[in-house]
């Protein structure tokens, strides 16, 4: 009693009788790296006005005391690199789920060290009068673009309490309204230097061209959803796409761009590490595919810069006379020792060319061209018109986070989780 007296006298006017909560937690690592779900202990405290009045916008602190999870003897963390998001259950007086984030901000943890977390925020509405109760619920850790989910096994018991009074309170300003993240952000595989699209909502069309004397042809700029399968597991991604082609003879030099660089490396990386290819898929009159590459990154990549695709360039010789399509195909990632393939959920033609049949040309059963290790073109503004799949976290295409280190950095050496001093590995 006198414990709780101490405590009640130490809480400063205004605010919530936060008391400490300790959950049991199953944390679920990023999928398809081998790791068994993990059984630890959250204890969180959450801060929020004492006291408040109906149509308050009031902000609340999620304050992690203790995360679910050690940092292995694998790997440094560095600093800035893990993000917190997660949702707080209001219950009472009214019901919401009030989603939590906190900013991408930790110290340097080293192998073994504690997993230290930043203070989430978020802001609720009041809307009756009477007791609410916040208690914390399930949330997410992003770190080297992996998410490792974290769900109560038991019930959670309340942390803070707010007395709601009827009356018309002026509604107070939060510090924000942060959404839950997964991921982090839509968007799509890593690009060159050019600007986004600026409309995921048109639908592109692509014309056949080639007349008499014509050498440049310009693709539509198209929105192709990838699922990426690498040694980190399955991510979505959509990504705006252009193919540019420059007649030669019979042949075409192709330029395949991506339009926006949305990716930040996790870690430093290395000149002359990542490799990208892709094949273009050919239709209409004519069948096959044409592999496109790009060179590798001229300079070292430093943790946080964006991780950008160069132009991928290739030779595409047609071995139909007709109307020939080119739509973005497979891309590869190739980084130090490792690969990430991304295959189209969908795809749309960026080019249409008027061809005529070639000797030993891609024509009917599925062959490639030869490809072309030069670079041409540059970035174009596109629009595109295929509806974006996958969650809103898919911004970047976290699945390539690969090309910042090995397999055994992102093979779930990030969140091999420890209940209590008994260490997983």
């Amino acid at each position: 009693m006198l414990t709780g007296a101490a405590v009640l006298l130490g809480v400063t006017a205004g605010q919530a009788q936060a008391a400490e909560v300790s959950y049991a937690t199953k944390c679920v690592p990023p999928s398809g790296i081998g790791l068994p779900d993990v059984n630890g202990t959250t204890k969180v405290e959450i801060t929020a006005p004492a006291t408040a009045k109906v149509g308050d916008t009031v902000d609340v602190v999620w304050k992690f005391t203790q995360a679910a999870s050690k940092n292995p003897d694998i790997i440094d963390l560095p600093a800035n690199s893990v993000q917190p998001s997660g949702t707080l259950k209001a219950a009472g007086a009214q019901s919401a789920d009030i989603a939590m984030q906190g900013p991408r901000e930790n110290p340097a943890i080293p192998k073994g060290g504690a997993m230290t977390l930043s203070d989430m925020k978020g802001s609720l509405k009041l809307t009756a009068a009477g007791q609410v109760t916040l208690t914390p619920d399930a949330y997410v850790v992003n770190a080297l673009s992996t998410d490792t989910r974290c769900t109560p096994t038991q019930a959670v018991q309340p942390s803070a309490t707010i007395t709601v009074t009827a009356g018309g309170g002026s509604s107070g300003s939060s510090s924000g309204s942060p959404s839950q993240s997964a991921s982090p952000t839509p968007s799509g595989p890593p690009g060159g230097s050019g600007t986004p699209s600026s409309s995921s909502s048109a639908t592109p069309t692509s014309s056949p061209t080639g007349g008499s004397g014509q050498t440049d042809f310009t693709g539509k700029v198209v929105d192709i959803p990838y699922t990426c399968q690498s040694p980190i597991g399955e991510k979505r991604a959509t990504s705006p796409v252009q193919i540019n082609a420059k007649k030669s003879g019979g042949s075409y030099g192709l330029t395949v761009q991506f339009k926006k660089s949305v990716m930040n490396s996790p870690i430093d990386i290395p000149a002359n590490s990542v490799k990208p290819s892709m094949q273009v898929t050919l239709g209409g009159s004519d069948k096959g595919s044409v592999k496109v590459t790009g060179p590798t990154n001229a300079a070292p990549v430093k943790q946080g810069a964006p991780i950008e695709i160069p132009d991928l360039t290739g030779t595409y010789k047609p071995g139909a006379t007709g109307e020939s399509t080119l739509s973005p195909g497979v891309l590869v990632i190739e980084a130090l020792g490792t690969t990430t393939t991304c295959t189209p959920d969908s795809t749309a033609v960026s080019l249409t060319l008027n061809t005529e049949e070639q000797a030993g040309g891609a024509s009917g059963g599925g062959g490639s061209s030869s490809s072309s290790s030069s670079s041409s073109g540059g970035a174009a503004t596109g629009g595109g018109g295929l509806a974006e799949t996958g969650s809103g976290d898919h911004g970047a295409l976290k699945a390539l986070g690969l090309v910042a280190g090995t397999a055994v950095l992102l093979g779930g050496a990030v969140f091999t989780f420890l209940p209590g001093r008994r260490r997983l590995r």
